[in-house]
């Protein structure tokens, strides 16, 4: 009886203890609730920032879409006059280029043209050339021949002394020994033809014929030179009738070749090289 009594048992220990532990749950619940409230408040408002940024970045979103637009349609324009603009400067540039090339070939084929007929010229020319020296070789030969030929024939000429000098002259007895004298170069030579009665102009002096005899093939004439007459008095045919004349006086020549009648004669003038010339009466002159 004692031991039982030490240990007496408490009938109110287990429902003390569940009552603390429901109102502990229930403190939890609470606050659990609480919480959820904030928790849903800060979550709100959460939303409704991003919401809101949401609505500003799809306004922004349609505002930049709208420039993008606009901008692609500026672009299209822009690309299809560039377009265009590049089209005519090209087809331009296209022109211009064949229309250089075309000159270019123009002038290519003028410039082979010159060239062609520039090259025809040389070969025509350097031919030509070929005969001339051909020629040249030829004239000089015939020259040469010409030149002996002639000395040979002034060789042959008849040689007869003066009526005044000492010395032999060689005399042309016709026109055509007279040609050969010229070409010696050292006188100078003029025809003439004079009828009886007639003064003539010669050269730098006059002629009168005074008198012929055909039979005999004798004349006789005056010479008129430097206020001078000179008499040559029953001359021959083919004799040197020889005069000085001049500032200088110079030995001047005349020869009659022929008697053509009773009244004519025909005959040369010879003068020296540096004698005056008449100005009016050119040499081998009538």
């Amino acid at each position: 009886m004692s031991e039982i009594e030490e240990t007496p048992r408490t009938y109110d220990d287990t429902p003390r203890t569940y009552s603390g532990a429901f109102m502990a749950a229930m403190g939890i619940a609470l606050l659990a609730a609480v919480a959820s409230l904030i928790w849903c408040a800060i979550l709100g408002s959460h939303l409704s920032t991003q919401q809101t940024e949401l609505t500003d970045a799809k306004q922004q979103n349609m505002a930049l879409a709208a420039e993008l637009r606009e901008t692609d349609a500026r672009l299209r324009v822009t690309t299809d006059e560039l377009g265009k603009s590049l089209g005519l400067t090209q087809r331009q540039l296209d022109e211009r280029a064949q229309e250089i090339l075309n000159r270019e070939q123009a002038d290519n084929k003028r410039l082979q043209s010159a060239q062609q007929q520039t090259a025809q010229q040389v070969n025509a020319v350097s031919s030509d050339l070929t005969n001339v020296k051909s020629d040249v070789g030829g004239v000089k030969t015939d020259l040469g021949k010409t030149q002996n030929d002639l000395a040979g024939a002034i060789s042959q000429l008849q040689t007869m002394k003066g009526d005044l000098s000492d010395t032999n002259s060689v005399i042309a007895r016709n026109h055509d020994e007279l040609v050969l004298l010229e070409h010696k170069g050292d006188r100078n030579f003029y025809e003439f033809t004079l009828t009886r009665g007639e003064k003539k102009p010669v050269g730098t002096v006059s002629l009168e014929l005074k008198k012929t005899d055909a039979k005999r093939n004798r004349f006789t004439l005056d010479i008129y030179a430097d206020d001078k007459t000179y008499e040559k008095k029953d001359r021959n045919v083919n004799e040197p009738l020889q005069f000085y004349s001049g500032k200088d006086p110079a030995l001047f020549e005349i020869v009659v070749n022929s008697i053509n009648n009773k009244n004519q004669i025909t005959g040369y003038l010879s003068a020296p090289k540096n004698a005056p010339v008449p100005p009016t009466a050119p040499p081998n002159g009538q």
